[in-house]
């Protein structure tokens, strides 16, 4: 094996080439402006927040009380910095006495609009993603908008499931004697399942959003794994550092709590997009087919990243099916 050319899976890659994919990874996340595109990933979701809230309200009080939808809530964003979960906390109040006089056919109406306004959140990510695998948006626009409400209605069911978990979770732990070895363990668990759900929802981005011939699930794996223990080292770390470090108060004022969400947004969409630049230089480092299917000679597989091989710890690549010696 050649550094990988002809691994059909990227843990069977070599050390040589894991420091390839690497190398151009952090080239490449410079070459796409990352951090730009995530500060404009941030901005719309962002925006899409308070319409994501009431959509996950409006469906959380179809098969329970919205009044406990705080209560389950603030146990969800303990993991969060102070800030952000108290702002999120006030959000979620204001959706829920403003919601609250929907029944019926006002509920689903209310709820298609807020997954309608939410959606502009998704669509961001999407191009974000198309970046990251160097593919042009090749869908039509009634397609981008359907996946875009798909991906803003799968993160509102992801939210109730988590909500209503954390219901049977409490009713579970109010049968627990109190312990701290027990508060710990609890806490603990719920860091894992947070992990969990953060790599799960990121490798179904991966997989869906871009532009191009699904990827193999194997070649997710690792940018959803960087992305789910960098999320929640970066929300525990940057919780931290607000509570003791940090004075945003000073400079921002008022404004404190909306620049304390944005940079965790920000910090949240960078690494995203950076597992998906990961998982793109990945399939970039073999000459096998990485897609769904049989496999296909290169230039045939409709994904850029599976269509080209790496020129070793270059970025870019000179033809769309050109092999070039790697290292």
């Amino acid at each position: 094996m050649s550094r990988g050319r002809d691994a059909t899976s990227p843990w069977r890659m070599p050390a040589g080439a894991w420091k390839d994919v690497l190398m151009r990874t952090w080239k490449e996340s410079a070459a796409d402006n990352v951090g730009l595109v995530a500060a404009g990933v941030s901005f719309y979701a962002f925006l899409a927040l308070l319409p994501l809230l009431g959509a996950i309200v409006l469906t959380y009080g179809l098969v329970a009380d919205p009044q406990t939808v705080t209560q389950n809530m603030a146990a969800m964003t303990r993991v969060m910095p102070t800030d952000i979960a108290r702002f999120i906390g006030e959000q979620l109040m204001y959706v829920v006495q403003t919601s609250g006089g929907k029944k019926g056919l006002g509920v689903l109406v209310a709820l298609a609009l807020a997954l309608f306004s939410a959606r502009n959140g998704a669509a961001a990510i999407v191009t974000a993603l198309n970046i990251a695998y160097e593919e042009e948006e090749k869908r039509g626009l009634v397609k981008v908008n359907l996946l875009a409400l798909l991906i803003t209605a799968g993160a509102v069911a992801m939210a109730v499931f988590a909500l209503l978990s954390m219901t049977v979770l409490a009713y579970v732990e109010a049968w627990l004697p109190s312990s701290p070895v027990l508060a710990m363990l609890s806490r603990l668990m719920s860091y894992l399942l947070l992990a969990l759900a953060a790599a799960g929802a990121a490798a179904t981005l991966y997989r869906f959003g871009p532009s191009r011939d699904r990827a193999r699930w194997m070649w997710l794996t690792p940018g959803s794994l960087f992305f789910a223990a960098a999320w929640v080292l970066l929300t525990l770390g940057f919780g931290i550092y607000v509570a003791n470090f940090g004075n945003y108060g000073a400079t921002y004022g008022s404004l404190a709590t909306v620049i304390i969400l944005l940079t965790w947004l920000y910090l949240s969409s960078y690494i995203l997009i950076f597992g998906a630049e990961l998982n793109s230089e990945l399939e970039h480092q073999t000459a096998r087919d990485t897609t769904e299917g049989d496999e296909r000679p290169l230039g045939q597989r409709n994904a850029w990243a599976a269509d080209h091989v790496a020129q070793g710890t270059r970025a870019g690549e000179d033809g769309p099916t050109q092999v070039t010696k790697l290292g």
